[in-house]
């Protein structure tokens, strides 16, 4: 067995060793300007280093869009396992970095405050939370790397400036145009190019006065005397990354954002103005060269708002007994719509509405990404000793969807229709051009309806109340939905709550007519069956193209083409007598390019023909299985064992267990027998 020495020694590495000397670098004023020289990017503004830092993960075009979106990868969380990826949402995503990319080249967007606006649950705060943990990663490799400054005490020890600003601050402000002159002379045109803008924080502006006493005046003797290290961004450490929430309003006050007096260095330094009596601790000065999240930020006082006015236009705070303090950070709020309204609604606070820029969150109104953020806390490999039969998160993902569309204005198209054009499918009568003015159209589509959350939660219900079953399916979860909307606290009214339900319903009839098709396709799933109907039609149709007459392989007669046959095949995709004929031909056709190509017909290779074939054959044998008879449980030997076989089917093809398999087996057996009841009582 491997010791503990031994292990601790196995997980070290050398590289982890280098990442350590690296990170905690220190040099002198004069190194530092050749860091720049050598790597400009070390100098960036905030929002310069937040942009490049998402630009660098690369970007990718969404498969089978039109349009051409960009899709960033950095909101895929591909450092993180996917664990906070958000999915969907790529619209929303381009346009907040663009923000990112107008503020790094200096548009403007650099004085705004970003607010990210949408419903509870919709990934406003995951969004911020990625941007966090990707600066503090970012910050750690060579091209994120950024640097401060301390100042050394005459025992040894390092006061470091506590907003960690630039060392380049240092210069003054008469020097400043030519030293940038200076570094950016060599500077690639597509790079950007050094600025020195603003002051370093009181703190070190009184130590500078001091230095520069006893330099006699020379500054350059100033910064040759300071150290500078290289600081790696952390939320855990409070460096550069900074998070506010709303609490009680009698126990916040402002100071949390920009400082307070350390009163028991009062008595030291005499004099409560004195920086070395001050403790530059608020969240203002934790972000600077990095970022702050405002969390519900329009649930702070509005005292508070109006510090966001100066940190945002200006980039400046006011510390208490203090002047004005230079910042660099990209601030980042997130709200929901009820504060949002009170927002727009005060006319006090207009001034910070003009400096805002609001990016609507809405919740995902694709199908296939709904699916996505259920299969990534609900899977195989992480819900243990429980099987999720298929279509179970597909479901609840479905009803979710729904509660956040709007009712179509198109004459003729459901809701559950147009949830389907939204994921992609194609419907008779729709283009890709009809469903842009369906998403036009319906401008507050996303911003209501259900929340991730709820349907989380009620997927976590349905795992835990059903102990005594080894699999969890769509009934489970969608009775646990049904019976969390009687007391859903954000629901307002009740016509909503039983809108709600009826769309539940909905989701029923649609997961039986998936299932319905899953069960025929598995009764019809007989390969040489299925060859030998389609060589039959095949022989038939070709007879009936060509005007010629079909041999009869038990009798070696000739005789007319089997019209019957044809018909109960075609009449399973809906093909009219109208349009038999432009079949017919269309298959023919086919056909006869296939051979031209040298390659021979299959019926898999056609997939309205395929279906229409598995269809016909799953009514000719589902009277030989008796599935029906499932039902009564009254189960003889024979039909047990072909019962077993389109189990396996169901398992082997479309991932079913064996108590799902059944269970959907049972459920389209009673929907057969209920059927055959009703024909017989006609």
């Amino acid at each position: 067995m491997t010791s503990g020495h031994e292990l601790l020694q196995k997980l070290a590495s050398k590289s982890e060793y280098e990442n350590f000397r690296q990170e905690t670098w220190q040099g002198t004023f004069a190194d530092y300007l050749d860091l720049v020289r050598e790597n400009p990017g070390i100098a960036r503004s905030a929002w310069q280093r937040m942009y490049d830092m998402i630009i660098q993960e690369g970007t990718y075009e969404l498969d089978g869009n039109r349009e051409k979106l960009t899709r960033y990868r950095f909101f895929d969380d591909p450092y993180n396992d996917g664990q906070d990826a958000i999915f969907g949402l790529t619209r929303p995503l381009i346009e907040l970095v663009n923000v990112f990319k107008s503020a790094a080249l200096k548009y403007g967007a650099e004085r705004r405050v970003l607010l990210l606006h949408g419903p509870v649950g919709s990934s406003k705060s995951t969004i911020a939370r990625l941007l966090k943990r990707g600066l503090q990663r970012y910050s750690r490799t060579d091209e994120g790397a950024l640097y401060s400054f301390g100042w050394k005490e005459e025992d040894g020890s390092i006061t470091w400036d506590p907003m960690n600003g630039d060392p380049l601050l240092l210069i003054p402000m008469n020097h400043r145009e030519g030293l940038c002159a200076e570094l950016n002379a060599g500077i690639d045109s597509s790079k950007y190019e050094i600025e020195i803008t603003g002051d370093i924080c009181p703190l070190s502006r009184y130590y500078f006065q001091e230095r520069l006493r006893e330099f006699d005046g020379d500054w350059t003797k100033v910064v040759d005397s300071v150290v500078v290290r290289r600081i790696v961004l952390s939320e855990q450490d409070r460096i550069g990354i900074g998070t506010f929430q709303p609490k009680d309003e009698k126990n916040q006050d402002s100071t949390e954002l920009t400082g307070d007096i350390n009163y028991r260095k009062i008595a030291e330094y005499g004099s409560e103005s004195d920086p070395r009596a001050f403790n530059f601790d608020g969240e203002f000065n934790v972000a600077n060269r990095g970022m702050i999240e405002f969390i519900e930020v329009l649930k702070l006082d509005v005292a508070f708002l109006y510090d966001l006015l100066g940190a945002s236009q200006e980039h400046k705070i006011k510390p208490k007994k203090f002047a004005q303090t230079d910042i660099d950070t990209v601030i980042i709020g997130h709200t929901n719509e009820p504060e949002f309204r009170k927002l727009q609604s005060n006319e006090f606070m207009e001034a910070l509405r003009d400096r805002t820029i609001k990016i609507d969150i809405p919740y995902v109104t694709k199908l296939s990404e709904e699916i996505r953020i259920y299969e990534k806390d609900y899977n195989q490999r992480r819900v243990r000793g429980k099987h999720i039969a298929p279509h179970t998160l597909e479901t609840a993902a479905m009803w979710a969807v729904l509660t956040r569309l709007e009712e179509p204005k198109h004459h003729g198209l459901s809701v559950l229709q147009k949830m389907k054009l939204y994921n992609g499918k194609t419907l008779p009568g729709f283009t890709y051009e009809n469903v842009k003015q369906l998403r036009k159209e319906a401008k507050s589509e996303g911003m209501h309806g259900i929340s991730p959350r709820f349907v989380q939660d009620k997927i976590s219900n349905a795992l835990v109340v059903n102990p005594h079953s080894t699999c969890l399916n769509p009934f489970m979860v969608l009775n646990e939905l049904e019976e969390g909307l009687k007391h859903h606290s954000l629901i307002s009214n009740e016509e909503i709550r039983e809108y709600y339900r009826h769309l539940i319903s909905m989701v029923k009839e649609e997961y039986t007519d998936l299932v319905k098709n899953e069960v025929q396709r598995a009764i019809a799933a007989d390969e040489e069956a299925l060859t030998r109907l389609c060589g039959n039609y095949i022989d038939n149709v070709k007879a009936y193209t060509q005007k010629e007459k079909v041999k009869n392989k038990f009798t070696g007669q000739d005789e007319e083409p089997d019209e019957r046959l044809m018909r109960s095949i075609e009449e399973r995709i809906d093909i009219p007598e109208s349009r038999m004929d432009d079949f017919r031909r269309e298959i023919m056709n086919y056909i006869g390019a296939l051979s031209l190509d040298g390659r021979s017909f299959n019926y898999k290779t056609n997939e309205r023909l395929q279906k229409a074939l598995e269809m016909k054959l799953f009514e000719d044998q589902k009277d030989t299985i008796k599935l029906t008879s499932m039902v009564s449980n009254v189960v003889d030997t024979e039909t047990q064992e072909k019962i077993d076989i389109v189990k396996s089917r169901l398992i082997r093809n479309y991932g079913y267990d064996d108590e799902s398999a059944t269970d959907v087996l049972q459920y389209v057996a009673s929907i057969f027998a209920r059927g055959d009841a009703k024909s017989e009582s006609k």
